[in-house]
């Protein structure tokens, strides 16, 4: 009886365990972040979207396939050419993910690589668009000569609007979508340069004959404001006469004997030296 009981239970064990296999190899998780959609071998690619936590399959007959919908970034390079045939290089960062109620059409369209299918193709289309539609010499040097900022900006709206329609169409949501890079061809690089360098120039100048004709106003008005003070002493000396001529001469002197004065070789004027005090009327 014994030993029965503990081959019964045995099989009970081996049972148990047979069964927690075949259960736990029934079972798959899907994380936080994440979608899942089942393949079946009958029936293909189900249209249900599994959401996080644990689920049940049919081990052999479904596949669970797990898809990352978080918001992901990617470089996309573009060379393109603008209006005038100028080389211009656009690097665009992109922020992107899937629309959860399309994986099962992405996978059946596109595979679970999507992100290598579709956006360097739709950035490039939209991006080739766009950029041919202006000159490259405006988008450096704007009118307000902002350079490449106002027009950055512009090119920015233009393919945000028609890049998010389009990624769209593909089951794609892009949440960010910024310009890293933006350069020219090193011709028309060297050009624009020696452009800038001939407008400072220009601009130097500009200033140097400014400052000539600030110089010759401020000459003219000196000349002018002399003959003004020239006519107004002559009119002083022809009103005042010989009072204005001996005040003058007064002045003169007293600054002459202040400097003589100061100087250690003379210590006192002498009666009769010729001084202005001893200049005659007439």
């Amino acid at each position: 009886m014994a030993s029965q009981f503990f081959t019964r239970l045995g099989q009970l064990g081996l049972g148990i365990a047979v069964v927690g296999g075949v259960v736990n190899s029934a079972l798959y998780n899907v994380d936080g972040g994440h979608r899942a959609i089942i393949f079946d071998r009958f029936q293909g690619i189900k249209p249900n979207v599994v959401g996080e936590g644990t689920h049940f399959f049919i081990p052999w007959v479904q596949k669970p396939i797990i898809f990352d919908v978080r918001s992901r970034p990617r470089n996309v390079p573009v060379i393109t050419g603008s209006k005038d045939l100028q080389n211009v290089n656009i690097t665009l960062r992109i922020l992107f993910r899937p629309i959860p109620d399309s994986l099962p059409n992405i996978f059946t369209t596109l595979g679970v690589d999507y992100e290598e299918r579709v956006l360097p193709s739709i950035t490039n289309e939209i991006l080739k668009a766009i950029v041919a539609q202006f000159d490259a010499m405006w988008m450096v040097l704007p009118p307000l000569e902002c350079i490449t900022d106002a027009v950055e900006q512009l090119v920015l709206a233009l393919v945000s609007e028609d890049l998010t329609e389009r990624a769209s169409q593909f089951g794609l949501l892009l949440d960010d979508i910024s310009i890293t890079h933006l350069t020219f061809g090193k011709e028309f690089t060297m050009a624009v340069e020696m452009k800038q360098v001939a407008q400072q120039e220009a601009e130097r100048a500009r200033y140097l004959v400014e400052k000539a004709e600030q110089m010759k106003k401020a000459a003219v008005i000196s000349a002018e404001g002399d003959s003004a003070a020239a006519t107004l002493l002559a009119k002083s000396f022809g009103d005042a006469g010989e009072g204005l001529v001996e005040l003058r001469r007064i002045e003169a002197a007293e600054d002459i004997a202040y400097q003589l004065s100061k100087s250690r070789n003379i210590i006192y004027l002498p009666q009769g030296q010729s001084t202005l005090l001893n200049l005659p009327n007439n």
